[in-house]
């Protein structure tokens, strides 16, 4: 195949999410500081760049948006419906992980972290298609 098929085949974007979590069931979720989603709240997560593993870009993603240095316990699933990202087709990989959540600061694309529980975060609209995540979370626990 030519370099010109590869530049018109479209191709999904990498992304990670994750979900910080601590033993009372309690996790964080950060307030969107950009389009698209603006001020909703969501998962920490991100694009993955190009060469980096998605366990790394969990980590790094993780940090930056929370300032803490979280520990991945499992990788939860994959998310690919088309329409999951206004931006273009995105598929994420959610990982569960444990953090220090007295480490947390709102930093990079997060303009606030703040902590819930389930029943708070289910009468919360999320960004993207976190609810449905969070759902699929909440009936593996």
């Amino acid at each position: 195949m030519g370099s010109e098929y590869m530049e018109e085949y479209k191709k999904p974007s990498l992304t990670v999410d994750i979900f910080i979590c601590n033993d009372k069931k309690e996790f964080l979720l950060i307030k969107r500081k950009n389009d698209p989603f603006k001020d909703y709240w969501a998962f920490p997560g991100g694009f993955v760049d190009y060469g980096e593993c998605v366990e790394d870009a969990a980590l790094r993603e993780a940090k930056e948006e929370t300032s803490i240095d979280v520990e991945l316990s499992k990788l939860f699933g994959v998310y690919s419906k088309a329409n999951r990202d206004p931006r273009g087709h995105t598929v994420s990989i959610v990982f569960l992980a444990k953090g220090n959540f007295a480490d947390r600061k709102a930093d990079d694309d997060a303009k606030e972290i703040k902590i819930f529980t389930f029943d708070e975060a289910f009468n919360t609209d999320l960004a993207f298609d976190h609810n449905d995540i969070l759902k699929d979370i909440y009936m593996s626990l």
